[in-house]
């Protein structure tokens, strides 16, 4: 079958997860996205929730077997030689629906065609497939370095995030939140006696407000000596779904240009929002009156095209101390509100 090449390429990607403004919970999916001609093909699905079959939290003989089926050295998961490419992030059940397509061999070369939505054993390619998305042809070489590269190692296990502050309610609720979406969580008020194997499970350690600047130096110091690179974050407010979305945003070590929500400015009353392909976009204002009390509102929630967009906020949710954050299917950006 004719189709022009496309170069192709692995990339980490995350499936952010959250407390949203609802009180529902999102699960938090990492894994590895397929990189066509330079660009995520997840992007050119336009506002799609999903993730590949290569998530990083599967055990081990299944990720293995996933990474075969895509080298076809297994049979085909669906009949007409169809495989999924992206799936539900919460379940997986191809009746949530699922992005699948044929893969085969021509020669040396790999061919991804007919991409569809599917919902059940059989693809109607007419009524649900993706007329604008491949064919598809990837060199052989190149395809199989990708995929082998999975085999040995390259992926790492879901991480952890260490919890140090003083208030230990509210960092037992924080960590509870985070454990149901999917994100392992312990608490300390300091990481002086950890050792550096444990260290080096944890991709990120959050401080709240009230840890002193002596203490944050002492918690990086041990870090270090481990020979630990994570992310720092420190807290904005006790507020637990914005501290989720930040704790979720500096787990995200994918490349910013591979990411679809890449800029967030909350400034006079306005979001100035970027995002470079597609996709549905919710911002969420997060307040501490003067009682130090809570208050969320959802101030938008839809679809932008690529670009920057500058969107207007309603005082009421933006006034005094207030945060907002921007969220996508794969992407979560927090911003202390300037006024």
């Amino acid at each position: 079958m004719s189709a022009e090449y496309a170069t192709f390429g692995l990339a980490p990607a995350m499936r952010a997860g959250g407390v949203l403004a609802n009180g529902d919970y999102q699960i938090h999916r990492d894994f590895v996205d397929f990189v066509v001609d330079g660009r995520p093909l997840l992007f050119q699905l336009s506002d799609l929730d999903a993730v590949s079959p290569l998530a990083s939290d599967v055990p081990p003989a299944i990720f293995t077997a996933q990474v075969r089926s895509l080298l076809l050295e297994t049979e085909p998961p669906l009949p007409d030689g169809r495989y999924v490419i992206y799936g539900c992030p919460e379940c997986e059940d191809l009746a949530c629906g699922a992005v699948t397509a044929v893969i085969e061999r021509d020669g040396d070369d790999f061919l991804w065609r007919d991409f569809a939505w599917q919902t059940d054993e059989h693809a109607d390619l007419e009524l649900n497939g993706y007329h604008g998305i491949g064919p598809f042809r990837f060199h052989g070489t190149e395809y199989r370095e990708a995929l082998d590269s999975l085999l040995n190692g390259s992926v790492g296990t879901r991480r952890r995030v260490l919890l140090i502050g003083a208030r230990a309610a509210l960092l037992a609720k924080l960590a509870a939140a985070l454990r149901i979406i999917g994100i392992g969580a312990d608490i300390t008020r300091d990481a002086h006696d950890v050792p550096a194997d444990e260290l080096r499970g944890y991709g990120a350690v959050a401080f709240g407000r009230a840890v002193t600047e002596g203490e944050r130096a002492a918690v990086r110091r041990s870090f270090e000596r481990a020979g630990v690179d994570v992310a720092y974050v420190d807290g904005l407010a006790p507020i637990v779904p914005l501290l989720v979305a930040q704790i979720e945003h500096a787990l995200d070590r994918s490349p910013v240009e591979r990411r679809r929500l890449t800029r967030l400015v909350a400034a006079d009353g306005e979001a100035d929002v970027e995002v470079t392909s597609p996709c549905r976009v919710s911002l969420t204002a997060y307040r501490l009156d003067r009682l130090y009390r809570a208050h969320i509102h959802e101030v938008f929630d839809g679809i932008l095209e690529p670009g920057r967009h500058r969107i207007a906020l309603d005082a009421k949710a933006v006034k005094g101390e207030s945060f907002v954050v921007a969220r996508t299917s794969g992407s979560v950006l927090v911003e202390a509100m300037a006024h």
